[in-house]
């Protein structure tokens, strides 16, 4: 992409009623439509979605494939996807604004800061697709699934919120299994290395993104898991 374009889609992400954007990572301030600064902490159900319908993050979403995907297969449900990227962020959002998906939003952040902007009890589940599994071991702690991110996802996870990992990655997926042998605030409910050669255990796991259908051209298995805090 060049550019030009991400500049201008950078400037169409300022006039998005569905997106919020913390341009300082040292202060945690969002910035809303035409750049004006909101309080989102706690309040995403009162001054954005203006229901209370549960509220589920996907974090590290890129595009939004599956965050839009979620949000049309589950229109009681307030999806919200997590990203640092603004130019991957604003194919999602656009989609949302001329779908009218309504129960999409968009929060451009880095998901180290996730508890600077939802509150204690405010999310009642997390999806992880396709993160960056960070295969070298200096970078361990930068993996999604690593004690220090599952410590920050209990600080706004409502008490038995659940926490889904799909990755094509046979290091995360064991990575993650291994951390919840000693993790005691979570409980591990289900997993699976090949989610697709046998019946889907959740009907989500449906919604596939660009990124893994690229996978399974390459012959690649998904593997998925399930954790209750």
């Amino acid at each position: 992409m060049s550019k030009k374009n991400k500049l201008q889609r950078f400037a169409d992400l300022l006039s998005f009623p569905n997106v919020y954007e913390n341009f300082d990572a040292r202060h945690p301030e969002l910035i809303g439509t035409d750049g004006e600064p909101i309080d989102l902490k706690g309040k995403w159900s009162q001054k954005h979605f203006n229901n209370n319908n549960p509220i589920t993050l996907e974090l590290a979403c890129g595009k939004g494939h599956y965050t839009i995907g979620l949000a049309k297969r589950f229109p009681d449900i307030n999806f919200i996807g997590v990203d640092i990227k603004g130019a991957r962020i604003w194919k999602g959002a656009k989609t949302a604004i001329e779908e009218e998906i309504n129960n999409a939003a968009f929060l451009r952040t880095r998901i180290e800061q996730v508890e600077l902007f939802f509150d204690k009890n405010e999310v009642d589940e997390i999806w992880v697709t396709f993160p960056d599994p960070f295969l070298k071991k200096s970078k361990a702690n930068r993996r999604l699934t690593s004690p220090p991110f599952l410590k920050r996802f209990k600080n706004i996870l409502k008490e038995d919120g659940i926490l889904h990992l799909k990755t094509d990655s046979d290091e995360l997926y064991k990575f993650t299994l291994d951390v919840l042998k000693t993790e005691t605030q979570y409980q591990l409910l289900y997993h699976d290395d090949d989610i697709y050669s046998k019946p889907l255990p959740v009907e989500a796991l449906n919604i596939q993104t660009e990124y893994e259908g690229i996978h399974l051209a390459k012959n690649k298995t998904i593997k998925y898991v399930q954790i209750k805090l």
